[in-house]
């Protein structure tokens, strides 16, 4: 089993309860002591939560965060994800700028991308995706 980048939508189904995707959450913990976002996903729950003025949940992800690690954008992972976007836009196929920027960190941490937004993840080539909230580890 490969480190995890938790993307937003599983974190979302994570602090949702979603027995599936907590259940995974357990399994990985029983192999690595923590639990990686990007700063992306980060910024992402951390607008939600603001714009709904979510008090309570607000804490419960701050005391997440606490207990776990974000991972910064660097220099190297935007000019992966620069390069990601070239190639997708030659082709056609492009991809939110958040997507690709969580996309480059998966990428330079050799990380696998544990979302359930395979449509969109799944256009960029070499990038190991899997999806907690259909698949059971």
């Amino acid at each position: 089993m490969n480190r995890a980048l938790i993307d937003t939508d599983i974190l979302s189904y994570y602090f949702k309860g979603d027995q599936i995707v907590v259940e995974n959450f357990q399994k990985y913990l029983t192999n690595y002591d923590i639990i990686e976002i990007s700063l992306i996903t980060y910024y992402e729950i951390m607008s939600g939560l603001l714009y709904k003025n979510a008090l309570k949940q607000l804490e419960i992800f701050n005391d997440f965060v606490a207990e776990n690690i974000v991972i910064a954008l660097s220099e190297e992972s935007c000019k992966i994800s620069s390069e990601i976007y070239s190639k997708l836009r030659i082709n056609g196929e492009l991809i939110d700028d958040i997507d690709l920027l969580i996309a480059g960190i998966a990428f330079e941490n050799e990380m696998t991308l544990v979302t359930n937004n395979e449509n969109h993840f799944g256009r960029i080539p070499g990038l190991r995706i899997e999806n907690w909230k259909m698949h059971a580890l």
